[in-house]
């Protein structure tokens, strides 16, 4: 009789990932597989995989947070299979939302008594609570419009023609005409005053953005608040205005605590903020606020009681994760003001010291303004050998994501290089990215050498030939030595 051999230490691990048929067989793009595979295979696969993407905090592309305390994420793990909607199932996460938006309210100066709740919604991302806003507005002109007997079938709203792509999402889907004043080169941000003229009864509000997605400057909503309480006072109108603040609004209330922006002015009747970005929440959570419970038109709002009790709703969506939302409470009592105020100033300074150094160099043009959003936003003064694309293309080779792209309409000829200095982004990162910058414009300059200089090689080449040194690796390493040398400099500079 022959006994079936034991499985020994060595046949266990052999039995592993990388010692399967799991490993030499690619994994199914189109079609779900008919058989199932270990979930060790499937999560090393997967993973595996996953090192293609780009290192998150070296994505200064974005805006969104990469970085959390390991409390914060113990807490996100640990609610990641609640459903937000099912409130009454849920109530002490509800209880965390509704903080949240107290305080972030709060924060805005909403007129609200001191144990009188505030009026808004957690949402996925600003995109979302700009479409809710949008519709509070459009809704609340219609009903004005029928009450005066009025066609209220051509609402319009007035934006910056460097408005982030959401706003135009909402002016199509939900049939608003979206009027934009162009930016003009110099002045990348709307102009109030060419902003009220767009407006005309049919207007349901002018939208204001605190943090350009383009350069992070802030536009003046005080200005276009008082320009427009003269026209709404001539005319007999009440245009009320929205200001996007998804970058701006948890970085003004700690760096330029005396800018007027939010509430305080009168005609500001909800604001928009993203949790995701200066809120220090990883992606996935938006806030609106509205000024008071007048300002969100009830029919809006829907009841629904088949989970339990009767629960208001007003979102696009309707199931949700709560995570987010509890991250969102985390950092909100655990930095406080003082913290988020010492991050927002760690971010401008970590952004001063960026901008500083390009401007030192001698080869850019800033675009960004010192008071804004944490970003530098740059250009080249000479592109007649390479522009700001090959940059990004070269940066992306030492392991950064810098975007570059056009300027909004009527500056499109302007290219930008643009930086986004988060709170995980120390003073480290950042010299390292400018003695980056400073190595790729080197290379450039090397390709695109004058007729009649020699290159790196042929410098090499010369040096052997001329019997400075014994052979080419020494002429190399002279070479090496002298790039070392300069990186020095720019470092000490």
């Amino acid at each position: 009789m022959v006994f079936p051999k034991p499985a020994s230490e060595s046949d266990l691990f052999l039995h592993s990932n990388f010692a399967s048929r799991y490993a030499r067989d690619s994994l199914p793009r189109f079609c779900m597989p008919e058989n199932s595979m270990p979930r060790e295979s499937a999560y090393q696969n997967i993973h595996d995989e996953l090192q293609l993407d780009a290192i998150p905090k070296l994505n200064l592309a974005s805006f969104v947070t990469t970085s959390m305390e390991e409390e914060c994420n113990k807490l996100i793990m640990e609610s990641i299979n609640k459903n937000y909607v099912d409130m009454d199932e849920y109530p002490a996460t509800t209880d965390l939302h509704n903080r949240c938006v107290n305080m972030i309210a709060r924060l805005f100066h909403a007129e609200i008594g001191e144990n009188e709740s505030a009026i808004g919604a957690g949402t996925v991302g600003s995109s979302e609570a700009i479409m809710l806003a949008g519709l509070a507005f459009k809704k609340k002109w219609q009903h004005k419009r029928k009450a005066e007997g009025k066609p209220y079938d051509n609402p319009n709203l007035v934006t910056g023609s460097n408005v982030q792509v959401c706003w135009e999402k909402f002016a199509r889907y939900f049939e608003v005409e979206l009027r934009e004043v162009e930016v003009r080169e110099g002045y990348y941000v709307m102009d109030p005053a060419k902003a009220v003229e767009m407006v005309d009864e049919n207007t349901i509000c002018v939208a204001a953005i605190l943090g350009s997605t383009y350069n992070g400057e802030f536009e003046d909503v005080k200005l276009l608040n008082d320009l427009l309480l003269e026209k709404n006072k001539q005319t007999g109108w009440d245009t009320p205005i929205h200001v996007d603040a998804a970058s701006g609004g948890f970085v003004a209330p700690f760096l330029y605590p005396e800018l007027e922006w939010d509430f305080r002015l009168p005609l500001v009747k909800s604001i928009n903020v993203s949790g995701h970005k200066y809120g220090l929440v990883y992606a996935g959570i938006g806030w609106v606020i509205w000024r008071t419970k007048e300002d969100l038109p009830e029919d809006l709002v829907f009841h629904i009681n088949y989970l339990g009790a009767d629960q208001p709703t007003f979102t696009l969506n309707f199931s949700k994760g709560s995570s987010q939302i509890i991250a969102q409470y985390y950092q909100l009592i655990r930095l406080g003001q003082e913290g988020y105020r010492s991050i927002m100033e760690n971010c401008r300074e970590n952004a001063m010291v960026l901008k500083e150094d390009l401007e030192k160099s001698g080869r850019f043009n800033i675009l960004s303004k010192d008071n804004g959003v944490p970003v530098v936003a740059f250009s080249l003064k000479d592109r007649r050998q390479y522009d700001e694309f090959k940059i990004s293309e070269m940066l992306r080779r030492h392991g950064w994501i810098v975007p570059a792209y056009p300027m909004p309409p009527a500056a499109q000829h302007i290219n930008v290089l643009r930086v986004v200095i988060r709170a995980e982004f120390s003073r480290t990162l950042a010299e390292r990215l400018v003695l980056d910058i400073h190595n790729v414009l080197d290379e450039l300059e090397k390709v695109h050498l004058p007729k009649g200089t020699k290159n790196t090689e042929e410098q090499s080449m010369a040096l052997v030939e001329t019997g400075v040194k014994k052979n080419a690796l020494d002429a190399h390493r002279e070479i090496i030595a002298q790039e070392s040398n300069k990186r020095q400099k720019i470092m000490a500079a």
